[in-house]
């Protein structure tokens, strides 16, 4: 089984990552996304998930619809939970669960225990990264199967190839 990139960030203090992280979302804010652009990215993460061996779940959501969902062999109905709580955390504070997971360890803090946010209704694994038309956010993209670094990963990795390919 190949290996989603390693990210550049593991290992470093939170502070760092944090740097990185946000650095990613101002690159990867589009002027436009469309169904279309769902299409194209979804289908590129189900089809370098199953090149990899990875059992995965990706979804799309764009404007409130569900634009996008697949699921490669291995993945699990679980897999869909962690993604519903990932969603969740994008829409509640506008930025990747692996943004808000290291903002709040920046600062001490641990997101399930001092978010005031329900564990089994919110999720701050990264995995789950907005999708910004113009600084707004119109929805996300997420994979959940792999370890939380790599879900984030394989997303910014597939909205990088899109940029570059649309």
């Amino acid at each position: 089984m190949s290996s989603a990139p390693t990210p550049p960030y593991v290992g470093l203090p939170a502070d760092d990552v944090l740097q990185l992280l946000r650095a990613e979302e101002r690159e990867l804010d589009f002027p436009s996304f469309t169904l279309e652009d769902a299409w194209q990215v979804g289908t590129w993460l189900r089809h370098e998930s199953l090149v990899r061996g990875h059992s995965v779940a990706v979804s799309i959501v764009l404007g409130g619809q569900r634009a996008f969902h697949a699921a490669t062999p291995g993945s699990a109905a679980l897999n869909d939970a962690w993604l519903a709580r990932k969603f969740r955390v994008v829409e509640h504070f506008g930025h990747s669960t692996l943004t808000v997971r290291y903002t709040y360890e920046a600062n001490g803090a641990d997101f399930a225990a001092d978010s005031l946010l329900d564990p089994r209704e919110y999720a701050a694994a990264g995995g789950a990264f907005p999708i910004r038309i113009g600084g707004t956010l119109a929805g996300a993209v997420g994979v959940s199967g792999l370890e939380m670094h790599e879900d984030h990963a394989l997303v910014v990795e597939a909205l990088r190839v899109h940029r570059v390919l649309s």
